[in-house]
């Protein structure tokens, strides 16, 4: 990455190595947002599938989960869910943008 004649970085491999490692990145996160996880809480009573960007796709709740004199349960039971969800979230693009993170400086993952 040096010029032997100027001992100094060349500008151009620098420029080239850096997008592509931008690039590879916008596909780690168009991965992210494409991907599909799910959350569960109360043993599988309440269910929400979500993608990587946060969107909610489908909320399942079993009959049992319902109470009309405990509404407050099931209200738990979907924060819950999207919890679990949302951390299964973080977990993968963590891991997929923590190779491009690691050796930068820039820290090791997304919080």
């Amino acid at each position: 990455m040096t010029t032997p004649e100027q001992g100094m970085p060349d500008m151009e491999e620098i420029i080239r190595q850096a997008a592509e490692v931008q690039a590879q990145i916008q596909r780690a996160q168009e991965e992210i947002l494409a991907t599909v996880v799910e959350g569960t809480a109360g043993g599988g009573l309440v269910t929400i599938t979500m993608t990587g960007g946060a969107e909610i796709q489908d909320l399942a709740i079993k009959p049992e989960a319902v109470d009309p004199n405990d509404v407050e349960t099931l209200q738990d039971l979907i924060l819950a869910a999207y919890r679990d969800a949302h951390n299964r979230a973080a977990e993968i693009a963590q891991a997929k943008i923590a190779p491009f993170t690691e050796n930068t400086g820039l820290g090791g993952g997304l919080q």
